[in-house]
């Protein structure tokens, strides 16, 4: 049975309660995890409190140093945690090496950062005496904590865990609850490399109790989530009477436009990789594709063919052996979900083109298996068009004019991502200017690069994580204001 992180040690819950994790592909137990109570976070933020000066005290490249460390042993038993990841998770082992090494560049990213934190000193008026001036300070926030959801767990861990650490904090991570097995792997190792017990910890169990007592605990200072824009309103109500600094990365409905002008077959490839990555299961995934009508028979042919090439099954399956494409949703909720919304599509008047259904092989009838499918002729007030859409179902329009595709790029509640394919320079710097969105790629697939900033507008959450920006949320500015000497 797997344990909890809790200052410095493997620890089981208080209440010695456990529960079960299971594999989507197949529903079988994975192993058994501690489930954490409301005493497991009064501990874990006791701890954090004790630890938090001692590490706010410890110089930069020491952070560095003990970061790397960590980063190492966890390059050395990348294909144990990779596997760990798809067992748990549903997604295929390529993606999950993937997703492992998109934390490791994250976390060196985050390492080289430690030094380069700079403050500011001011000249002053000399309204009270010359020469007198002012320093900006940066110092850490205090008790972070980190809440991960099940899609990417360790990527969006380590855009929590990097900066907090860095910047002097100390963090406690609640990972999903479906999804804890790889993130305790890392935790574990991050914290053999040397870090003080209390710095970096990891309670498993609920949202609604252990995320929740995390967020409303007076001592916790610092929240980041990602999760459903839902999600986000209830840490919002639950963060805001205590004043706690939050960030929220939330759900998305990304636009992606393709131009008269595109090259189709690399376009075709983005929207692919862009949709169906992770069974479709991301927050910046492509889930409303317009087309120019000239273009739009070429290029959804291209990528019909694309699709229903895709080969669905266990993750846990070598590449070679066949090489699986997509593995299964995560939870049998997501599958209901998003047949729920096809359903209501195809009933307004949609034509699936193709996908859309369960798989025939009864070799994948005991998992979270869905067909990826693409959509044409799509009702504007469907739930295919309303709604997020976290799966492998992908709605596509046609559009008259760069006008048409931005106006209905920007009718959507949510405000993450967005893409545009043209060779069209104007036509993009216009998209990047108007599209209603966090982040606009240009000729490329959606990702998130740990080198920028990425957050939304609107629904889509407050605030960035990624890049030198996201260090920010884990500091403080304090003002040290010094007089001058020869007072008149």
């Amino acid at each position: 049975m797997a344990k909890m992180f809790v200052n410095g040690q493997w620890a089981d819950a208080s209440s010695g309660e456990t529960y079960e994790v299971k594999s989507p592909a197949n529903g079988n137990v994975v192993d058994s995890v501690p489930l954490a109570g409301r005493e497991d976070v009064d501990a874990a933020v006791k701890a954090a409190q004790a630890a938090s000066a001692a590490w706010a005290d410890t110089s930069p490249d020491d952070r560095a140093a003990l970061l790397r460390k960590g980063i190492q042993a966890v390059e050395a038993q990348a294909k144990e945690i990779a596997a760990l990841l798809t067992a748990e998770q549903g997604k295929p082992l390529f993606e999950a090496s993937g997703e492992l090494h998109h934390f490791l560049h994250g976390m060196e990213f985050y390492a080289g950062m430690a030094s380069k934190i700079r403050g500011a000193q001011v000249p002053l008026p000399p309204a009270l005496g010359k020469h007198a001036y002012g320093l900006v300070l940066k110092r850490p926030v205090g008790v972070c904590a980190g809440i991960v959801p099940w899609n990417f767990p360790l990527t969006l861990m380590g855009t929590k865990v990097g900066p907090a650490l860095i910047a002097g904090n100390a963090i406690i991570l609640k990972p999903a609850k479906t999804t804890p097995l790889a993130t305790l792997k890392i935790i574990g190792l991050l914290n053999e490399a040397g870090l003080p017990p209390g710095v970096l910890q990891c309670l498993t169990g609920s949202g609604s109790v252990v995320g929740e007592h995390l967020i409303t605990h007076p001592a916790v200072r610092r929240v980041a989530l990602t999760g459903s824009s839902e999600t986000g309103r209830r840490v919002m109500q639950l963060a805001g009477p205590d004043f706690k600094r939050v960030t929220l990365e939330l759900g998305g409905s990304d636009p992606c436009i393709i131009c008269p002008d595109a090259d189709v077959k690399r376009a075709v490839s983005g929207v692919v990789v862009g949709r169906y990555w992770n069974a479709g299961q991301q927050c910046l995934a492509v889930k409303r594709l317009y087309v120019f009508e000239s273009v739009y028979d070429k290029f959804v042919e291209s990528l019909a063919e694309k699709v229903a090439g895709y080969r669905v099954g266990d993750g846990a399956t070598k590449p070679e052996k066949p090489f699986i494409r997509m593995g299964p949703l995560h939870t049998a909720f997501q599958r209901e979900e998003i047949e729920g919304q096809l359903a209501d599509a195809v009933a307004k008047g949609a034509k699936i083109l193709v996908g859309g259904k369960r798989p025939d092989d009864p070799a994948l009838a005991s998992g979270h298996f869905f067909e990826p499918a693409l959509v044409a002729d799509v009702p504007e007030d469907s739930k295919l068009a309303t709604e997020e859409v976290f799966g492998p179902v992908l709605p596509v329009w046609k559009v008259k004019s760069l006008d048409e595709a931005i106006q209905k790029a920007n009718n959507s509640q949510w405000g993450l991502g967005s893409s545009i394919w043209t060779q069209n320079m104007s036509w993009a710097n216009r998209a990047v200017r108007e599209i209603q969105a966090g982040v606009t790629w240009v000729n490329q697939i959606h990702y998130g690069y740990d080198e920028l900033p990425f957050g939304g507008t609107k629904a889509s959450g407050i605030g960035h994580e990624h890049g030198p920006e996201a260090v920010d949320y884990y500091l403080e500015n304090k003002g040290a204001v010094f007089g001058g000497l020869d007072w008149e």
